[in-house]
């Protein structure tokens, strides 16, 4: 049996449904604590999911926005990369990715924190990277005031263009130090080679950089980047291919927000598909359904779990959220992969909308169901490997390597570079 289907799991405080924290108890009130984080991650990696994304932003809430706080469902959160970085050593296999966003962080920091979550993990780190809407995350940070020149750019080009950069820059900070570049040489005393230590420069609209990381290689080279193409039942077309094109320039693994219908499904899939050609890409992204999901012992129980917790948010969760939100068993889920797997999906990630309730579901019954219907290998079958093996995403070759006579790669003499590799 080999391992055919990506599985990873979106977790957000007590669930991503607005009210889930009211029928979370004791739980609730967890959602700052290490241990809770730990507990949750340690499940799914036990159990085999492939990864875990974790939720971030500059907003309190998940829905505040410009808007006044939402009280009524969880505010304030931890910083995703700390919590990522603090559970890796609790755990063997699984990745960790932690939502960064690039809108008002500086590109060294995001690089080095990534870098160091992929060392402390044994190269099982990712990104998903993100950008910051709104006048009042800019309110934040004294780099931009929130006036009507900050409006302006804080549109959806702007943001693209500048997180463009970003990832251009991180990258070139992941690859400035080669593999090698420690060499401990005692008769000379030398710790490095300096050659091998390269310039990132880079010169943009939005950002400048000049030097090299100070994190050397990390296990995995690059983290896998992950982007979203969300919103894709109520975004129009150009949108939605806009999107497709942003994920396409600086991602690895691509999460997109389809319904269940098949012609729908089809769709979202082809615009990244699309976005490639238009690129010019010999690579194929692999590409994840993105879907929100209660889990139940039967289609009227999960459908009961949703109402009430619609009737305590006020509103239906379908209504706002950008995911295909499913109340379903786990059988029906298997049936639903299985069908998305048909039309050329990678996987799935999922949204549980009750935390631990819904996660456990999909760690403990999702898991054992998909390699019975032979989606995927035996936990115990599966050799631990870094984040891009396990997504079946080649390695990554630092753009300052040089082929050798052999055909291998081996670390390019030291430049300094002002354009883009």
């Amino acid at each position: 049996m080999t391992d055919r289907i990506t599985l990873v799991t979106a977790l957000r405080g007590a669930g991503w449904h607005p009210a889930a924290w009211r029928t979370a108890g004791p739980t609730a009130r967890r959602t700052t604590s290490l241990p809770y984080w730990r507990d949750l991650v340690v499940e799914q990696d036990r159990q085999g999911v492939d990864a875990v994304t974790l939720e971030d932003s500059f907003t309190a809430g998940p829905t505040d926005g410009d808007r006044d706080l939402d009280t009524r469902t969880v505010v304030g959160h931890l910083d995703a990369l700390l919590v990522a970085s603090a559970v890796a050593p609790a755990t063997r296999a699984i990745g960790l990715v932690p939502t960064v966003s690039v809108t008002h962080t500086e590109p060294f920091h995001v690089a080095t924190g990534l870098q160091t979550l992929d060392h402390v993990s044994l190269g099982r780190a990712g990104w998903r990277i993100e950008v910051s809407p709104t006048a009042r995350e800019a309110a934040l940070f004294g780099r931009r005031r929130p006036d009507d020149r900050t409006a302006a750019h804080l549109d959806t080009a702007h943001l693209s263009a500048e997180a463009r950069e970003v990832a251009e820059v991180v990258s070139r900070l992941w690859d400035s130090w080669d593999d090698d570049a420690i060499i401990r040489d005692v008769p000379s005393g030398r710790f490095i080679d300096r050659d091998r230590i390269h310039d990132a420069s880079f010169e943009g609209e939005y950002v400048r950089v000049h030097g090299a990381s100070i994190v050397p290689r990390s296990p995995q080279g690059r983290p896998p980047v992950f982007a979203s193409v969300s919103g894709w039942g109520s975004a129009s077309l150009t949108r939605v291919a806009d999107a497709a094109r942003f994920a396409v320039d600086v991602a690895d693994v691509v999460l997109v927000t389809p319904g269940v219908d098949g012609r729908e499904a089809r769709d979202a899939l082809a615009h990244v598909r699309d976005a490639e050609q238009a690129a010019r890409s010999h690579i194929r992204r692999p590409v994840l359904a993105d879907l929100a999901v209660l889990l139940g012992p039967s289609p009227a129980a999960a459908a009961d779990a949703l109402a009430a917790l619609d009737e305590a948010a006020g509103a239906p969760y379908s209504g706002t959220s950008d995911a295909e939100v499913l109340a379903t068993t786990v059988p029906e889920l298997v049936s639903l992969i299985e069908d998305l797997r048909g039309l050329g999906y990678a996987g799935v990630r999922l949204r549980p909308l009750r935390v631990p309730v819904d996660s456990s579901a999909i760690a403990r019954q999702l898991v054992p169901a998909l390699v019975t219907a032979g989606l995927r290998a035996d936990v115990a079958s599966r050799p631990t490997v870094d984040l891009r093996t396990r997504l079946g995403i080649a390695p990554a070759v630092s753009r300052y390597a040089r082929p050798s006579r052999a055909g291998a790669s081996v670390p390019a003499p030291s430049r300094s570079s002002g354009a883009l590799a």
